[in-house]
């Protein structure tokens, strides 16, 4: 068949932070390069992430530094993190937020000049550098100016509904050759020739009925890197975080920053009792305060390193809040409250919290500075993803790259607040090099080239909606994503048993099958039914894939909770659930964990003192970059010089 066609050395599917940093890096590189993105370039789901940017820079606490950074994600992902991953991150972010700044980035400032960092929860030290509450914002802000800087292309409001795949010769097996995508406005086809492609496509969360995501979050870059062969890996792992809004309904889920927290906020139940003391797990005991007075004390002089427990990691505290309201300790509309107002006064909540000031005001008529918050857990991010190679970001498929969300590692079975977006920045700079370095690596007629055969069969099922129109049992594609979030958010909710996922896995094949059916009247011009029909395939692959994971992991770990396994495992505890497609059908593997180094496994020794501040480097100024840190035998310190 005959479609639009471009050529390229790299094409970046998605214009979050991930994607926008790994194209830049690309084109630095030397790589011609496309960003292809759903939405409007500056619409990036990354725009959410308001709280800030993990990063151990020693701005506010001396003490603070890699190691601990470390150890602490690693921690929070209850070890299940790919330990080489969760070390690069830890060792880089600081080049990274430096980065922005240079490229102009208006981070909050210290008294002293410096980037000023927040606490957030499972952080041992407050090292979130941030804008306010509008840190995505800025990030977002900042990389698109670089973008148009570098007159880069965008493709936007452009879906992605293939990646073309070629034979390998060197592997026998097939490689990425490019991707299938049509325009929305028009729903004409168009494609894109590359060798490399990367994927920054973002989380599931839409397949949730209460869910933080935005509608472009309808896990495509997980459903097209399945399909052509790639693997998942953690995909049981996915997080509610703690605080959404859940009042009105029109509003239900949408994210209230853990910044509210971070700076002063306490959650309260219906009795006016700060519950969270009542949930501090046995592991955060030693880092966590135990009294309301002690709590208080840290919040108001910050001399100690301990945290107050609504700065748990967020699977601690959004258990908790689960329990209380299924305990009738609930807010009427079935949340807690977050109270901020009486811990701040006015102006510091309007100065530090301007966007939760304002959304609340706008959306639910409720004056923070007056009032508390009525919050509850909600469908916010998955930790699983695509498996990748922790220097690249490789895939198991030649030529083909993830970053951000939509790949796993880092995470492990609980992310922590703040390193989503240092892990955007990271992820997508090591991405976007390696994606260039394989494509410059080909000889000019050694570039894959995917046969027609890919694109006829493409372009007949994304049009095969508008031929079922009037046939029998046709279905409604707004009914089918209703009957599957239905599903998922009662029995692939935040507490898990097996006999709900067992019916979940039953449920989403019978929506399989209806999605067979599906019917979209009209015509391909901006058409949402027909976007919509198109999606519910990546949407019920993905959430098959997350089920079929859960129903795998037999104990409670992180973002996964079985009310019928409470207990971590220690079997489960040595491997990450991989999940490839062979034959149409999912394959689920244990692989075994990647063995850390000793010098890093000894900063779990629960029986080792922990390390004299004495014993960490100087911090280095604002806008420096810091001294090199040893790492890991053999590892590289690409990044930290």
């Amino acid at each position: 068949m005959t479609a639009e066609t471009h050529t390229y050395d790299v094409v970046v599917v998605g214009a979050g932070g991930a994607g926008l940093r790994a194209a830049i890096e690309a084109h630095e590189q030397g790589a011609r390069v496309a960003i292809v993105c759903k939405s409007l370039l500056g619409k990036a789901h990354t725009v959410m992430a308001e709280g800030g940017m993990a990063a151990a820079m020693a701005n506010v606490w001396p003490e603070d530094n890699w190691r601990v950074h470390f150890r602490d994600t690693m921690r929070g992902g209850k070890m299940l993190n790919q330990w080489r991953m969760a070390q690069i991150h830890a060792q880089e972010a600081p080049d990274r937020v430096w980065e922005l700044e240079e490229w102009g980035a208006v981070f909050d400032r210290t008294p002293d000049g410096k980037i000023l960092q927040r606490d957030f929860g499972g952080h041992r030290y407050a090292r979130l550098a941030h804008v306010g509450d509008r840190t995505g914002l800025e990030l977002i802000r900042t990389l698109q100016n670089r973008v148009v800087a570098k007159k880069l292309d965008v493709f936007m409001e452009c879906t992605v509904q293939r990646l073309l795949t070629a034979p390998d010769p060197a592997s026998g097996g097939e490689r990425i050759a490019g991707v299938f995508a049509y325009w929305r406005e028009t729903g004409t086809f168009v494609r894109f020739d590359a060798p490399s492609v990367v994927l920054a496509t973002g989380g599931i969360g839409k397949s949730w009925q209460v869910t933080s995501n935005s509608w472009e979050y309808t896990g495509d870059g997980q459903s097209l890197a399945l399909r052509a062969g790639a693997a998942l890996m953690d995909m049981e792992f996915v997080q509610f975080h703690p605080t959404g809004m859940v009042w009105p309904p029109s509003v239900k889920g949408i994210l209230v920053t853990e910044g509210v927290r971070g700076d002063g906020g306490v959650l309260r139940n219906t009795e006016g009792r700060r519950f969270m003391f009542d949930y501090i797990p046995e592991v955060f005991a030693a880092d966590t305060a135990d009294t309301e007075e002690e709590a208080d004390r840290w919040y108001t002089d910050k001399k100690t390193a301990r945290r107050p427990p609504e700065l748990l990691p967020r699977d601690e505290v959004a258990r908790a809040i689960n329990s209380e309201v299924k305990a009738g300790r609930g807010t009427p509309h079935g949340g807690v409250f977050l109270d901020i107002a009486s811990r701040r006064d006015p102006e510091t909540i309007r100065r530090r919290l301007p966007s939760m000031y304002h959304q609340f005001k706008e959306l639910a008529d409720v004056d923070i500075t007056k009032e508390a918050m009525e919050v509850g857990p909600t469908c916010h991010y998955v930790m699983g993803g695509i498996k990748v190679d922790p220097e690249s970001q490789a895939t198991t498929l030649p030529g083909l790259f993830a970053a951000g969300e939509c790949a796993a590692g880092l995470h492990g079975s609980n992310r922590l607040g703040g390193n989503s977006l240092s892990d955007l920045v990271v992820f997508g700079r090591r991405a976007g090099a390696a994606a260039a370095g394989y494509a410059a690596a080909l000889a000019p007629d050694a570039r894959p080239a995917a046969d027609e055969a890919q694109l006829a069969e493409t372009s007949a099922a994304a049009l095969a909606p508008f031929e079922r129109l009037g046939t029998d049992g046709a279905e409604n594609p707004y009914t089918l994503q209703s009957d599957l979030q239905a599903v998922m958010q009662s029995l692939v909710g935040i507490i898990r048993t097996e006999h709900e996922l067992t019916e979940a896995l039953k449920k989403i094949g019978e929506l399989r099958q209806r999605a067979e059916k599906v019917a979209v009247e009209g015509h391909r011009q901006y058409n949402p039914g027909w976007h919509l029909a198109l999606d519910l395939n990546s949407m019920l692959l993905v959430a098959e894939c997350v089920a079929t994971a859960a129903l795998a992991r037999k104990e409670s770990r992180g973002g996964h909770t079985r009310d019928d396994y409470p207990g971590t495992d220690p079997e489960f505890a040595k491997v990450n659930h991989v999940l490839r497609l062979r034959a149409g059908q999912l394959e689920l593997t244990a692989q075994p964990l990647p063995q850390m180094p000793a010098d890093l496994a000894e900063l779990f020794d629960t029986s080792a003192a922990p390390a004299a501040p004495a014993a960490v480097p100087a911090p280095a100024a604002a806008g420096t970059t810091p001294p090199e840190t040893p790492t890991a035998a053999g590892a590289s310190n690409e990044g930290n010089g």
